[in-house]
Order: structure tokens, then C-alpha cells, then sequence
């Protein structure tokens, strides 16, 4: 029961972000998985196009 008490008196001490700010940072979230999806989407083509040459 110690333990329980411990993290409701922690809960408290928390600072909870505004809805401004957690909307700001998971698009910030979401822009960056899209750039390195496309990142990782160029880079895997590239290597692919160059092992075809090479076996070509």
C-alpha cells in the first residue's frame, strides 16, 4: 500500500502538457516517421538499383 501512495504523491508533482502542445508534438511525432520513412524508402531503392547492377 506504501508503494501506491508513493506514485499518487508522484501523480501530483506532474505537469501534464496543454492540449496546444501535445497536438504541436505528435505532429512533430508524425512529420519526422514520415521523413524517415521516406529517408529509408529512397535509401533501400538505391542500394536495390545497385545490387541489380552489379548482378546485371
Amino acid at each position: 500500500m506504501g508503494f501506491l501512495r508513493s506514485v499518487r504523491e508522484e501523480m501530483k508533482l506532474v505537469t501534464w502538457p496543454s492540449k496546444k502542445q501535445l497536438r504541436h508534438d505528435a505532429l512533430v511525432v508524425i512529420e519526422t516517421s514520415i521523413l524517415f520513412a521516406a529517408m529509408f524508402f529512397i535509401m533501400d531503392t538505391a542500394v536495390q538499383a545497385l545490387i541489380n547492377l552489379i548482378i546485371r
